[in-house]
């Protein structure tokens, strides 16, 4: 099963996703791709793979990624093979993801693999205040960047099973593994 966390940058994604991973036991992450540097918080392999912008557009070349966009300036994708490692796995995989991401993994793995979306809203102006308080201090050009997202990833709340605003990060990650725990009963 593949549980996809989606939301704009800041909706707690990443936080969220640590803590279902220290609490639920067949728990799973595939970490994308992405050719951006690392930030002092991030740890290669586990938050995200690193590569070169031109590493990236060899994987692409050689169609070894289900999807990938550019955002925030820079590239983002899922690996085939290793997605589909963990898919055998029989793993709950979870997976955040931006919206366009999330559409295509959808439309690719539908038939093959249950998944279940969720998508976290934030409100604008606390948004704003999580990334300028972030460990990594984002410069204003791309707090704005990543604000003027904001109302594109909204926008594409359809595509989504679950839509949670995550303003308590405690009854948030209670109500994720509640419904990974029924969508999983349900897969069986």
């Amino acid at each position: 099963m593949l549980v996809i966390l989606s939301g704009v940058a800041g909706a707690g994604k990443d936080t969220i996703k640590k803590e279902l991973l220290k609490r639920m036991d067949k728990v799973t992450t595939l970490p994308s791709f992405t050719d951006r540097a690392p930030r002092a918080t991030d740890v290669a392999g586990s938050t995200y793979h690193f590569v070169s912008t031109q590493e990236f557009e060899e994987m692409i070349k050689k169609d070894e990624l289900y999807e990938y966009s550019v955002h925030h300036n820079h590239y983002y994708g899922t690996s085939k093979k290793l997605l589909n490692e963990k898919i055998q796995s029989g793993k709950i995989i979870v997976k955040d993801i931006d919206v366009n991401g999330t559409e295509d993994l959808i439309n690719l793995l539908k038939d093959d693999v249950k998944i279940v979306t969720i998508f976290l809203r934030v409100p604008k102006e606390i948004l704003r205040k999580r990334l300028e308080n972030r460990e990594d201090k984002p410069d204003l050009k791309e707090i704005e960047l990543r604000l003027n997202r904001f109302d594109y990833e909204e926008s594409k709340i359809g595509l989504y099973d679950y839509v949670l605003k995550n303003n308590n990060l405690e009854k948030t990650v209670q109500i994720i593994m509640t419904i990974i725990e029924n969508e999983y009963k349900m897969k069986e």
